[in-house]
Formats: structure tokens, sequence, C-alpha cells
């Protein structure tokens, strides 16, 4: 009899992957003045909508613009690198974020840790800032199309970390660089902002940038704010000038989010994400959150 030749069923998904962010530096005042950078924010991809992407780039993948039906999609969600401790110490990196499974590797990079005194921010996929102490470390470079710089330490003012949409202390000296905003979950919603650099002058603190960005500690005792979950932001960076030990903050951790069409979307998950079904213009689009570590099977 005849034989029926099968076609493997493909079809589109759309996604936001966001690495977590840095943590933010401290130091002490001994002898100079010494101010930590802010923590980079993670790597921020993004291929919905014709939304802009972190660092200025567009979004190049297509591995899931026809992706076969059975591919099991395994999603890691980073964690936010730890702030400095009390007395001179950097942030550490912040954690990548994926989307991986046969023919699919999208991956984000953490965030670059803020620095501690005169030393430069580290790289990420945005980068951390740099520390000051009697002159200023260098910023931490971002990475291609995910996100930009650190800004450099100066005369007593650390780096502010490096956002999704502009490099550390665009807005002001220590400021976090502003996180992009997207509509992929259906609201309009801020991520990828950069952490604080402490400003030894500077009281109140020195913001983060929009998109989850943690603010840098107070001028003399208080400890910074660390980045927003599941932003990526970065953490707030710290100092002292009277006498304490303020620390820094940690980086938020990373997000992975999937659209597709409410037809397309298979029922098969891991790891409990958010799922939001009967979204879109045409009611008729199904939305998968992973604010933790799963898989979606297409």
């Amino acid at each position: 009899g005849a034989v029926a030749l099968e076609t493997p069923q493909s079809y589109a998904i759309e996604w936001l992957v966001i690495g977590a962010g840095g943590g933010g530096g401290t130091g002490t005042n001994s002898p100079n003045i010494r101010c930590g950078g802010g923590g980079g924010a993670g790597g921020y991809r993004n291929n919905f909508n014709s939304e802009t992407t972190g660092g200025g780039g567009s979004e190049t993948n297509t591995e899931l613009d026809a992706i076969s039906s059975g591919t099991v999609l395994t999603i890691d969600v980073g964690g936010g690198g730890a702030g400095g401790t009390g007395s001179s110490d950097a942030g550490t990196i912040g954690e990548e974020s994926s989307i991986k499974g046969t023919g699919v590797d999208i991956t984000s990079a953490g965030g670059g840790a803020g620095a501690d005194d005169s030393n430069a921010g580290g790289a990420g996929g945005s980068g951390g800032g740099g520390g000051a102490k009697t002159g200023g470390g260098a910023g931490g470079a971002g990475t291609a199309n995910q996100g930009y710089a650190g800004e450099s330490g100066g005369e007593n003012e650390g780096g502010g970390g490096g956002g999704a949409a502009e490099i550390g202390g665009t807005d002001g000296s220590g400021y976090g660089g502003d996180g992009l905003s997207s509509s992929i979950t259906g609201a309009a919603t801020d991520r990828g902002g950069g952490g604080g650099g402490f400003v030894s002058s500077s009281s109140p603190p020195v913001p983060g940038g929009t998109g989850g960005g943690g603010a840098s500690g107070t001028s003399d005792t208080s400890d910074a704010v660390a980045g927003t979950a599941n932003t990526g932001g970065g953490g707030g960076g710290a100092g002292q000038q009277a006498g304490a030990n303020p620390n820094a903050a940690a980086g938020g951790s990373g997000v992975v989010i999937l659209r597709m069409a409410d037809a397309d979307y298979s029922g098969t998950t891991t790891g409990s994400p958010t799922i939001a079904q009967n979204q879109g213009a045409g009611s008729d689009e199904t939305i998968l959150t992973f604010n933790a570590d799963g898989s979606y099977t297409t």
C-alpha cells in the first residue's frame, strides 16, 4: 500500500534571554577614600517584535524561527553575582542565562563585577564599574549586542555599572546605565539596569539604572541595594568614609521568556515557569516566563 511521508512540523518561538547581574564592589578609607564600582547588568538578548537588544545592536540569531516539534529546550537562568563585603572587596560576575537544545544555543553573559580600590571593573554582558582610590580604574567592557561598558572610576567616585541601553555614568557620576523595555509578556517592562557606583560625597545614594539596577551605599554607613530579581540588574557599590564597613550588593538573577502561538504550545514544561495563555493582540499566544531553571519541549 502507499506510504505517506510526513514532514516534521515546525513553528516560531520569540524569546528574551537576560543573564544575571554582577555584584558591586566595596572599599575602605585607609589611607585614602576608596569607592566601589556598581555591578554590570546581565547580557540582554531579545528576539521579539523587532525590539532592541542590548548594547545598541540587533539580534541575528534565527535558531527558534522554525523549531521542529519534539525538541527539548533546556532553560538555564543565572544567579546574580555576590557583592563585595567589608574592606576592599570586588564583586563577582553574574551567571549566564541560556536556551539550549539540538541545533539551539542562545546564551546571554552574566554582568561584569564592580571593582574595589582603583581596579578595573569586570567584563560581562554589561561591564562593571571601575573602583576609585587616589585614581580610578577603567570600566569593564560589555559584550557586543548584549550590553554596554561600565563607567571608569574617578577621584573619590566609583563607576556605575553598564546597562543594556547605555554606558554606566551616562546620567551622572556613578549612575548605573539604564536598561531596556520589552513588551514580550504583554506589558512593557524595564530590565537590564546597571548598579550605582559609590561616590564619597553622595547622600542620598547614587541610583542604579532603570530596569533593576541597585543603588549604591550612602556616604558613610549604609549598605548598597541588590539588583532586582529576574531583571539581570547589577548590584550597587559601597565604600567607607566614616569608620564603618558597609557592604556592596549582589546582582539580580536573570530570566528567560518564550512566546509562541497558542496552537503551537505543547504543554510540556519542567521547572514551573509562569504560563500565560490567550495573550497578544489576537488573544492567541502563550507566554512562558522562566524565573528559574527548567525546560520546554516543543
